[in-house]
């Protein structure tokens, strides 16, 4: 065997999924939790792309449970909502008819205003069935009444009717930010955002605090997000291939941002803010989450006998 031609694929041989070092897989996933992209992150840590895409399958289908294991009976009293736009493959106007999952992803996400907590998030359409679904996994999460805000996607209305069938559940209200032109003129008019010239704040159930009518801290979730998730970085090729992997990216890095990252106006984390939590966790913990696999008994050696 040639090895000179070989040496590109050697560590593909040295690590699988079976013998990569918990180091390593540490390595990576904090490579991966803070926005370095996968082919990156296979540079860096020596593994190849297949390595680094497994791990992250194995990681994120973890992280997935567990916040769904650990984020209950949250005592919150101020829940935003927001949907954050991202794509896979392509964007919804360039997307081919024979590829399935290409195209708009958008990404619900309900934060606890008070603990910076992520409730729920969820990845789909933006539409009234996303939305409902959504809005019923953020009722069945939280503790006593709550004041809900979102933003002005009429979606959301029905969704919150069918989440909370009784008014004294829950105080909503929607806020509508009004936008101007973009700053700027040519390239700078292209790439700069839209200025915010006004919000309206349109009550929907109850009796919300008007002074709490605010997305101002899901949003800047979603700024975390885009910094975070090389996947939801804009006018780049870090874009998702599927649709799965983007959302096992996306269950990684809430399961980072609520139990291992400090908040730095909290100075804890979100879920220990909450109470979920007693300290904080590490990536390492992060890593154990994935179910340790164990290999089965071969078989009995049975030699080929061939005729001569």
């Amino acid at each position: 065997m040639n090895k000179i031609l070989d040496r590109s694929r050697i560590n593909s041989y040295i690590y699988n999924m079976n013998t990569l070092p918990t180091e390593k897989r540490v390595q990576i996933i904090n490579l991966l939790v803070e926005g370095t992209s996968m082919r990156a992150a296979s540079r860096i840590a020596d593994v190849s792309i297949n390595t680094i895409s497994k791990l992250l399958i194995e990681v994120g289908q973890a992280c997935q449970l567990f916040h769904d294991e650990t984020v209950r009976n949250v005592q919150a009293k101020r829940v935003q909502a927001d949907e954050i736009w991202s794509f896979v493959g392509s964007k919804e106007k360039n997307k081919p008819q024979d590829k399935e999952g290409y195209g708009d992803a958008w990404t619900f996400v309900g934060i606890d205003s008070d603990t910076k907590l992520v409730i729920s998030w969820l990845l789909g359409d933006r539409d009234i069935d996303t939305a409902t679904f959504f809005m019923k996994d953020i009722a069945d999460r939280i503790k006593g009444s709550v004041q809900l805000t979102t933003d002005g996607l009429k979606a959301y209305i029905k969704a919150v009717d069918a989440a909370f069938p009784t008014d004294d559940e829950i105080d909503f209200a929607q806020l509508v930010k009004i936008y101007g032109p973009a700053l700027g003129n040519g390239n700078e008019r292209r790439y700069s955002p839209a200025e915010c010239t006004g919000a309206e704040k349109t009550v929907i159930y109850g009796q919300p605090d008007q002074k709490f009518i605010s997305t101002s801290h899901v949003e800047r979730q979603n700024l975390t997000m885009r910094m975070h998730m090389r996947r939801f970085t804009r006018l780049t090729n870090g874009f998702s291939k599927k649709v799965e992997n983007h959302g096992y990216a996306i269950a990684l890095h809430f399961v980072y941002y609520n139990f291992v990252k400090q908040h730095k106006t909290l100075r804890t984390t979100p879920a220990m803010a909450a109470g979920l939590m007693k300290g904080f966790m590490s990536i390492e913990e992060i890593v154990r989450l994935v179910p340790e696999k164990t290999q089965g008994k071969r078989g009995n050696y049975k030699k080929k006998v061939t005729a001569e």
